[in-house]
């Protein structure tokens, strides 16, 4: 074909509180991989679900394959060829993967007749997966390739990925840029939303650049530097991360001996888990997504109880085991969970209400209870601090947390958390699905808690990001931990290596991290 499969004229979307994109024109050709950068906010998934027929845009046509289309649902995009795997999941949690996916099939199949299907695509793509897990049991990471088989299955002309790699590992992610350049190769089309910038000059042939919901500009990816794609994309010098060394403080967290049985049956135990953590460092956990983390933060926030018989957890001292999430939390242990909408804020409160949750213990000294009386004067401008330290783009502090983009959330949360200055704070994936500019911006402030003194432990499945951020480096796999190395002593590869269960370059599992 020599003319465009998609076009898009003048497309535009405004709601109340923000325009999101304003005179939008877009061409991708058969075989094309072209990426759609820009800041959070920016306007890229609203432009990806009026392609998908999620939005419906307020101006503008869209040209599919030189004729006029309306796009009124997902049913009628997937009729036309379209796929799209969402950054935020859209699975029924009490459903397993199979019935997941065959609610999203047009064609008729039991769940029964798909789950050989899964199996085979899931095998094919890097993407393991068992049909018969149940949705809510299953992590972050887990969920994504459940999003990104069932696009597979449907074999698009035009695959729509946001954000597809954010929690895959390091050999899933080359594992599935074969497979799509395997599908571009046969003449799929393919639109990929991505702030890692390595992989936009490693995988796409275009880049249209969006900036404020309008297209700022277009670029060749293999022809740019990352940072010129990035200082196009947020239209100013990239930020960079000072991480000095500094000899870390007393100790403030140790893990002793931890034996967990998970509570979902396609969880993962934990095994003789051991690790010190002292203030003023900071230690990454790598890992590939379902190898435990989600144990490990319930175990480690209070979310999961320790029983007399399943190891032990000191926090300044202190026998923890028994405190719940708000007895820990008022001792000083804060807390971001890789999951945004949920759990890590509630989605139709307020930004304001969202920091009263967190924010209402006497130990953060926020004064936004006082004998027993919520002072709103002083939640609004708390959250007003957070919203302009972390330029989080909403509307105010009133704006609901289901109005913000899945990084403006991200940027919300991480700020509210380190605004309320505890002792130590755990962060799970703190960047994930953030651009550029604002991951640095988070990175930085981490590093700066770490200066204060305040003790960080970081579990992420971006390599870069643990060895930009770390002074030690652990990995857990398989529900096991690694000794923890300092970063300057590792390498990537070797991370990697371990990630896959491998410590025999340790000399055997180390559990007990020397302070």
């Amino acid at each position: 074909m020599s003319e465009p499969r998609l076009q898009l004229l003048g497309i535009s979307k405004i709601y109340p509180s923000v325009v999101a994109n304003a005179g939008v024109n877009l061409s991708v050709m058969p075989g094309e991989i072209h990426a759609v950068l820009g800041e959070n906010g920016a306007g890229k998934s609203t432009l990806m679900k009026i392609i998908y027929g999620v939005t419906r845009p307020d101006e503008g046509q869209i040209m599919w394959e030189g004729r006029q289309v309306d796009i009124s649902s997902p049913q009628a995009a997937r009729k036309l060829g379209i796929g799209m795997v969402f950054q935020h999941f859209a699975l029924f949690e009490t459903l397993t993967v199979a019935e997941n996916i065959a609610l999203a099939l047009d064609d008729h199949v039991t769940p029964a007749e798909l789950a050989p299907r899964i199996r085979a695509v899931a095998e094919q793509y890097g993407l393991p997966l068992d049909p018969a897990r149940l949705v809510h049991s299953m992590s972050v990471g887990e969920r994504q390739r459940v999003e990104i088989v069932r696009c597979l299955l449907q074999s698009p002309r035009l695959l729509i990925m946001d954000e597809p790699t954010s929690v895959l590992t390091p050999d899933a992610v080359l594992s599935l840029f074969d497979s799509l350049r395997q599908l571009a190769a046969q003449g799929v089309s393919i639109l990929y939303i991505s702030h890692k910038l390595d992989e936009i000059q490693s995988l796409c042939d275009k880049a249209t650049v969006l900036r404020a919901g309008r297209v700022s500009g277009t670029a060749n990816p293999k022809q740019e530097s990352a940072k010129s794609l990035a200082e196009l994309m947020i239209g100013r010098e990239l930020p960079v991360c000072v991480h000095a060394p500094r000899e870390p403080g007393a100790e403030l967290l140790t893990l002793e001996y931890l034996n967990v049985r998970s509570a979902d049956p396609f969880g993962t135990h934990l095994k003789d888990i051991s690790l010190k953590l002292r203030s003023g460092e900071i230690v990454g956990i790598a890992g590939i997504s379902g190898n435990g983390q989600q144990e490990l933060l319930k175990v480690i926030s209070g979310e999961r109880l320790l029983a007399y018989d399943e190891g032990t957890i000191r926090f300044s001292g202190e026998d923890v085991g028994a405190l719940d999430a708000a007895q820990r939390r008022q001792a000083g242990l804060g807390f971001v969970p890789e999951e945004r909408l949920g759990r890590g804020a509630a989605p139709d409160m307020s930004l304001a209400d969202n920091a009263l949750l967190t924010g209402y213990l006497p130990v953060a000294q926020t004064g936004m209870v006082r004998r027993g009386v919520i002072q709103r004067g002083v939640v609004r401008d708390f959250a007003r601090k957070v919203i302009e330290r972390f330029k989080v783009k909403c509307g105010d502090e009133l704006s609901a947390a289901t109005s913000l983009s899945g990084g403006n959330l991200q940027k919300f949360i991480v700020g509210r958390e380190i605004a309320l200055a505890p002792k130590m704070m755990v962060f799970a994936q703190p960047t994930w699905g953030v651009d550029i500019g604002a991951a640095m911006l988070i990175r930085q402030a981490i590093i700066d808690m770490r200066d204060q003194g305040v003790a960080v432990l970081v579990l992420s499945e971006e390599l870069d990001e643990l060895f930009m951020l770390s002074d030690r480096i652990a990995v857990l796999a398989d529900g096991r931990l690694s000794e923890a190395v300092p970063a300057a002593s590792t390498s990537i590869n070797q991370i990697g290596v371990w990630m896959s269960g491998d410590f025999s370059s340790q000399q055997g599992v180390v559990h007990h991290v020397q302070a």
